[in-house]
């Protein structure tokens, strides 16, 4: 379990902040306009100084006529399971969701998030000062539909930009307004039109409404690419500054990797299947740092298991992976 306040952090947001809500699993069925909800039970959040709370766009789109929803996927690689919350935050003050994964406060920064539906990037960029959005990456999908990814450590896309589904946007960090000492996740946000907060919308994924306040949700984003290539490396999955030490192979499967971040003194284990790709079978990554509980990721994934980091500085690991039946478990080693 996360400590109390890791998951949303949102206690140090700025009062008002627009931060986003999770999807679950309902039969789909596009949102709609709807008057403005009513704040979250668990919220102590007052009402938002700026009426709109939404920060100015650095590039417009032209209009677009309709009502119609994009089908949202999880802004999550594919096979990745995360849990959102929306009521755990005194910044929310609707269908709002934050979303983490890992077990520590600071596990999930670093990881990938891509875009949950195609369209037009109109917002990336530090908002500073103005508000505790941090970096802030914001698309515009037509028909007055818009996502929020806010907190971000990385901004990958530019204002401006065309992204499609499934495209990388950034990574998952805690950036904030100077003062907001927050733990990393994601906050998310669907909206549609304007006037906040009446403009949030319920949060859809796969064609299933998000289960509020709390759910946990499995990535279907750009899954059933299949092919015979991986496009995910053990360094890709464990982010920059990560660079390979060993590797084991999984059979047939796939292989499992130990990468070292000299920069941070952190280990990362990431497990790279090479068969049924685009398809959720079972994997498996853990990496054990000596004399500390033993970190995994486990579960039905398309492409990959992890990224598990531990700080592992002058200490020996254990680690290793899995790929349908075939497993790999180190010895302690690497103890430098």
């Amino acid at each position: 379990m996360r400590p109390r306040g890791v998951l949303t952090a949102g206690f140090a947001l700025l009062v008002g902040l627009a931060t986003g809500p999770v999807a679950a699993s309902a039969a789909w069925a596009a949102p709609t306009p709807a008057p403005s909800p009513s704040p979250s039970p668990t919220s102590t959040a007052a009402p938002a100084p700026d009426e709109n709370n939404d920060p100015d766009n650095q590039v417009d789109v032209p209009e677009v006529s309709t009502l119609a929803a994009p089908k949202f996927q999880l802004p999550f690689p594919c096979g990745q399971k995360w849990t959102g919350k929306s009521s755990g935050s005194s910044a929310h003050t609707s269908y709002e969701i934050d979303f983490n994964r890992g077990s520590t406060a600071e596990a999930d920064k670093g990881d990938t998030v891509l875009a949950a539906a195609a369209g037009t990037v109109v917002i990336s960029a530090h908002q500073g000062s103005v508000n505790g959005y941090g970096n802030l990456v914001k698309i515009d999908h037509g028909g007055g539909w818009q996502t929020y990814y806010a907190h971000l450590n990385s901004r990958s896309v530019s204002a401006g930009a065309q992204v499609a589904q499934g495209a990388k946007i950034g990574t998952v960090g805690r950036t904030s307004k100077p003062g907001n000492n927050i733990s990393s996740h994601l906050h998310y946000e669907v909206r549609q039109g304007s006037g906040y907060p009446g403009n949030v919308r319920k949060a859809t994924f796969n064609g299933a409404t998000f289960g509020y306040p709390t759910a946990a949700v499995t990535s279907n984003n750009k899954c059933g690419g299949g092919g015979s290539t991986n496009p995910h490396t053990g360094q890709s999955v464990c982010g920059s500054g990560y660079k390979v030490i060993d590797s084991a192979a999984l059979g047939s499967g796939g292989n499992v990797y130990l990468l070292y971040n000299a920069g941070n003194g952190s280990n990362c284990v990431a497990t790279i299947k090479k068969t049924s790709l685009g398809k959720a079978t079972a994997a498996t990554a853990y990496l054990e740092v000596v004399g500390k509980p033993r970190a995994t990721d486990s579960g039905s994934y398309a492409y990959y298991a992890g990224p598990v980091r531990g700080s592992a500085a002058g200490k020996c690991v254990k680690w290793g992976g899995k790929v349908g039946a075939t497993a790999y478990n180190s010895p302690p080693e690497h103890c430098g």
